[in-house]
């Protein structure tokens, strides 16, 4: 799944007015302002993690991944901890292996899907706690999941404010009395998915006078959410156009789709207390919100990635 993005509450006035500090010391190469994608990967990192070696923090090759570790690089940093980026990798199938074996030491992961996808892909848990137990009994044993972050990037059911303060909406299942004169929007897999059309029905008793299949929260479906063409879509939570579009994201009381929440994922062997301690205070402070209005600076603003991260942890007291 691509992910979503969102959320700094009083944080973007940091964006505009923070330089970066010395501690910011991250090789930015990139017209985004990335750290350096090509920096060297260290096929041996230490095992303590600390600041004699290189720690390795890796980030997957989209916007919002490559803008969280960007977080985690430069809290670390800030710690005295050495640490060589790499970041850009590529999808899932390239950097897990690469972080199982240690050749990455850290990466910022979405944990429902990796638990379905690398972990298990038979899975049926839904919530935080229950897709974090399994992770825990389940990864490999090099592999360890810390805190996961409030923050989710996830498949939602998402309409416009309009529509909200039409009927009232607030969540999933005020749509019920509303939905057969609806048409609802997604990719065309939603259609047969198990949290798809049928998802909502077992779990909201929704049913809807048309589904049409567009985009994977594209423009496309962004359009037709906005013209009117379907008044209800699937669109992740940390979509920039949440927010400038004034959409509405539907809460989703009884887990129909299955948790997404930021999770930093670890070489067990490189890590020591400092740095858990570092990327868990992280995990708590990184809400949706705060993630959507991140992604808004760097994907729709074009904002130095550095500088945004930066931000975030001043605001939130972590540098």
């Amino acid at each position: 799944m691509f992910t979503s993005r969102a959320r700094i509450i009083g944080g973007l006035a940091a964006f505009s007015v923070l330089a970066v500090s010395a501690c910011a010391s991250v090789t930015s190469s990139t017209a985004g302002g990335t750290s350096n994608p090509g920096a060297a990967v260290s096929s041996n990192p230490l095992a303590n993690g600390g600041a004699a070696g290189s720690l390795v923090v890796g980030s997957a090759n989209f916007p919002e991944n490559e803008l969280l570790a960007e977080i985690y690089v430069l809290a670390l940093q800030d710690k005295g901890i050495t640490v060589t980026p790499k970041l850009n990798i590529g999808a899932r199938e390239v950097y897990y292996p690469q972080v199982e074996k240690g050749a990455i030491s850290i990466i910022p992961e979405y944990n429902g899907t990796l638990l379905t996808v690398e972990v298990d892909k038979t899975s049926t848990a839904k919530t935080t706690a229950q897709v974090d137990a399994e992770l825990a009994a389940r990864l490999p044993s090099t592999l360890e999941v810390l805190n996961p972050a409030p923050a989710q990037d996830s498949d939602s059911v998402t309409v416009t404010a309009a529509t909200a303060a039409r009927y009232h909406l607030k969540t999933i299942a005020d749509l019920k009395p509303y939905a057969r004169g609806m048409v609802f929007g997604g990719p065309p897999e939603f259609k047969t998915r198990s949290d798809g059309l049928a998802g909502l029905k077992a779990s909201y008793g929704l049913t809807f006078r048309q589904f049409d299949p567009l985009d994977e929260s594209g423009p496309i479906t962004l359009a037709a959410l906005t013209d009117g063409k379907v008044q209800a879509a699937d669109v992740f939570t940390t979509t920039p156009q949440i927010i400038s579009d004034h959409l509405v994201t539907l809460a989703d009381p009884k887990f129909n789709f299955a948790a997404q929440n930021v999770i930093p994922l670890v070489y067990k062997p490189a890590m020591n207390p400092a740095i858990i301690a570092t990327l868990n205070a992280i995990s708590a402070k990184l809400t949706t919100a705060a993630l959507l209005q991140m992604d808004v600076a760097v994907i729709t603003q074009h904002a130095n990635y550095s500088t945004v991260a930066a931000a975030f942890l001043k605001a939130e007291g972590l540098s």
